[in-house]
C-alpha cells in the first residue's frame, strides 16, 4: 500500500520535491523497501541540518570609521596646528594622514597596529617603526585597544571628538589633542603603509620631535 502510495506521488516528486529526493526516487527499484526508506530519512536529517546557519567570526561585520581631523601642537610660545584625515579598520589598523594646507598633499602619516606603530616624515623623508617593545617606555601596554576604543567613542552621538596627548597615553606629547569630526562608517580599501627606501630610518626620540617640526 504504501509502495503504490509513493508510485501516485511520483509525479508530485518530479515537480515539487528537491532534486536530491528525485535522484533518491530514480535507485528505489535497485534497493530494498527498508533500505530505501533508510536512506531516505538519513538524506532529509541530513539536509535539515546543513540548513541550519553557523556564524563564525568572518560572520561578524568588521568595524570601518573615517573622519576628518584636526591635530593642535602647543611649541614653545606658539601652537601648530595641522589638518588631515583618520581611517579605523578594526582590530587591524588606524592610519592618521596629515595635510598641508591648500595643497592638500600628506606632510606626515601616523599608522598604528597591534604590534607596531609607524610615523612617516614625507617633507624630510624619514620615518620609524617601533614594536611593542620598543615602544614600552614611552607607550602604555594597551595603547592601541585604548586608541581604538576613543574614536568609537568619538564616533557615537554625543561622544567625545577631542582627545588629549595625555587621553591617548603619549606622555610626552600630553598637551597635545586631537579632534575629530564628520564621522563615516562606510568601509573602503587600505593596506599597510610600505615606507619608500629613499627614506631614512630615525630613532623614537626623533619620531616625537617630528610632529614638533612638521
Amino acid at each position: 500500500m504504501r509502495i503504490r502510495q509513493y508510485r501516485n506521488n511520483s509525479r508530485f516528486l518530479k515537480l515539487r520535491a528537491p532534486k536530491m529526493l528525485a535522484s533518491i526516487w530514480s535507485i528505489r527499484d535497485r534497493v530494498g523497501r527498508c533500505q530505501w526508506l533508510a536512506l531516505l530519512c538519513l538524506v532529509l536529517l541530513t539536509a535539515c541540518k546543513s540548513s541550519k546557519t553557523i556564524v563564525t567570526d568572518t560572520d561578524i561585520p568588521q568595524l570601518y570609521l573615517s573622519s576628518r581631523l584636526e591635530l593642535t601642537i602647543p611649541h614653545g610660545d606658539a601652537t601648530f596646528t595641522v589638518n588631515g584625515t583618520m581611517k579605523m579598520k578594526e582590530g587591524e589598523l588606524v592610519q592618521l594622514s596629515l595635510l598641508m594646507p591648500l595643497f592638500r598633499s600628506e606632510v606626515a602619516r601616523i599608522e598604528a597596529t597591534p604590534t607596531y606603530l609607524l610615523m612617516v616624515d614625507r617633507m624630510n623623508r624619514r620615518f620609524v617603526k617601533a614594536n611593542e617593545y620598543e615602544l614600552r617606555d614611552y607607550l602604555p601596554a594597551d595603547s592601541y585597544q585604548r586608541l581604538e576604543q576613543l574614536i568609537k567613542n568619538a564616533a557615537k552621538p554625543g561622544g567625545k571628538t577631542t582627545l588629549s596627548g595625555e587621553e591617548i597615553g603619549i606622555r610626552q606629547l600630553a598637551k597635545a589633542r586631537i579632534e575629530l569630526y564628520d564621522f563615516s562608517n562606510e568601509p573602503f580599501f587600505i593596506e599597510p603603509t610600505v615606507v619608500s627606501t629613499r627614506y631614512r630610518q630615525v630613532t623614537i626620540e626623533e619620531m616625537l620631535q617630528l610632529l614638533m617640526n612638521l
